[in-house]
């Protein structure tokens, strides 16, 4: 499943597949722990899960769209998400996850990342998430809570202007839609089921990528 077209910005795109070459896989892994590369955790048809311990973020914005793509039979498909987008991020002990049930000769193969356990925080920038379930312990700085861009409206006491997505590339906004934006978002034991994670650089400190003939998650 891809998310919405980021802007006019061409993303390099790290496309992960479920039976990759062990030499691509290990180029691409070196490249992102250097911080070489944009990158991208999507998997067509399919939603994976994310966890954290912790996310410290800056430039934090929230805000509902849709994810569109093609299911594993190659059909259109679309899924409401709610976009976590942050201008920058540290995540500690960083987990990606996704299964692949009923895959010729092997059954289920799972896909698991880690990275950021080694006292090195992953660190991302321009960062985007594709939500469809998130469950974790939340405090934000300075936070306003509105509609969406384009409005001028501020519910709830809101003290700043109309969400804005961080930096150039954000995915299309619904501008009567409900949103939220603050200065600093801290985020801890994260566990959330995503379609897409999207970064303009993506450092993976320690990076593990594993793949696996059983149904191996995150959480």
């Amino acid at each position: 499943m891809e998310s919405l077209v980021r802007g006019g910005t061409r993303w390099k795109r790290f496309a992960v597949v479920m039976v990759p070459s062990v030499a691509a896989t290990a180029a691409i892994g070196v490249a992102l722990a250097q911080g070489a590369l944009a990158a991208s955790f999507s998997v067509s048809g399919q939603s994976f899960k994310v966890s954290a311990d912790k996310l410290d973020g800056k430039g934090f914005s929230q805000y509902g769209t849709i994810a569109q793509g093609k299911d594993l039979n190659g059909k259109a498909e679309a899924n409401p998400v709610a976009v976590s987008a942050f201008q920058s991020a540290d995540i500690t002990k960083l987990c990606q996850s996704v299964v692949t049930p009923d895959v010729p000769f092997f059954g289920s193969v799972s896909l698991v990342l880690r990275a950021g356990g080694n006292g090195t925080p992953v660190h991302a920038d321009n960062l985007y998430i594709d939500v469809a379930d998130l469950t974790a312990d939340a405090e934000f700085g300075n936070m306003d809570i509105g509609v969406a861009a384009g409005s001028t409206d501020k519910a709830a006491g809101g003290k700043g202007p109309a969400v804005q997505t961080p930096g150039k590339g954000g995915p299309a906004i619904n501008p009567n839609g409900f949103a939220q934006q603050a200065d600093t978002a801290v985020l801890t034991g994260v566990k959330q089921t995503a379609w897409a994670t999207t970064a303009g650089t993506f450092k993976l400190s320690g990076l593990s990528m594993k793949l696996s003939k059983d149904a191996q998650e995150c959480y």
